[in-house]
């Protein structure tokens, strides 16, 4: 089955108000920011999607990427392990003035509850975050002499993601660390977008260096010259450009 989608716009046009979105990336790398932009321009355009739930390491930087799409007033949660990172300026000042939930995650957990998601496991125990905040209210149990938590696991109704390289059925490679959390967010959503930098016909990819079998993703579309979070940034972008 052929899964090059034409365009980006094309590639987002089945996110649809009140989803759960996971948006691949730690901080800028492995950060689908075509695919963002692509989002942006919709809800422009239509209106649409809006008070989406966004599963994220970060909470996005400056005003570009993930930042851009929770300035454009998108988001209405944000799940995240670090919304504290370089320039956290659009995410810190909407959450002080209450216009967007947070829900913090440690990161190992983040993590694990995305991977249990795509591995169809409901719920998982773990040790950390015990006697803190962020561990009131869940259940708790004691192995072996030691408190553990239970935590849930994280699913989506889309992903968004970036690779190195995808075939046309969906097999995807990552370079370095741009692999991050893409791969675990590939298993556990329900549809799975992919902007990789060349896409190659089935075969163009060792079977031995496919890290996400094509199973496991509805779209690829093609980015070939990415744009890179942290260089929008050092130049002062913002997106759209009126919009700071």
């Amino acid at each position: 089955m052929d899964k090059t989608l034409p365009d980006l716009a094309t590639a987002v046009a089945g996110t649809d108000d009140g989803m759960t979105v996971m948006i691949g990336g730690f901080g800028g790398a492995g950060a689908p920011i075509e695919l963002i932009h692509a989002l942006i321009d919709r809800f422009v355009a239509t209106g649409h999607p809006r008070d989406l739930t966004v599963v994220n390491n970060n909470a996005g930087n400056g005003h570009v990427g993930l930042a851009a799409l929770i300035e454009a007033g998108m988001v209405r949660k944000l799940i995240c392990s670090f919304p504290r990172s370089a320039d956290p300026v659009v995410f810190t000042q909407l959450y002080l003035a209450g216009g967007i939930e947070l829900e913090l995650v440690p990161q190992g957990t983040l993590a694990e509850r995305i991977r249990a998601g795509g591995a169809g496991i409901p719920a998982f125990y773990t040790p950390t975050g015990y006697g803190t905040d962020l561990a009131q209210g869940k259940p708790v149990e004691v192995f072996d002499g030691r408190p553990y938590i239970r935590e849930r696991w994280l699913r989506a109704d889309v992903a968004l993601v970036k690779a190195h390289l995808g075939d046309r059925l969906g097999n995807l490679t990552y370079r370095m660390a741009a692999r991050n959390f893409n791969p675990l967010m590939c298993m556990a959503a329900a549809r799975t977008i992919a902007q990789v930098g060349r896409i190659v016909a089935p075969g163009g990819i060792d079977p031995e260096a496919v890290v996400t079998p094509g199973i496991f993703v509805q779209g690829v579309v093609e980015v070939a010259n990415p744009q890179q979070e942290e260089d929008l940034n050092r130049a002062g972008a913002t997106y759209p450009e009126t919009a700071a």
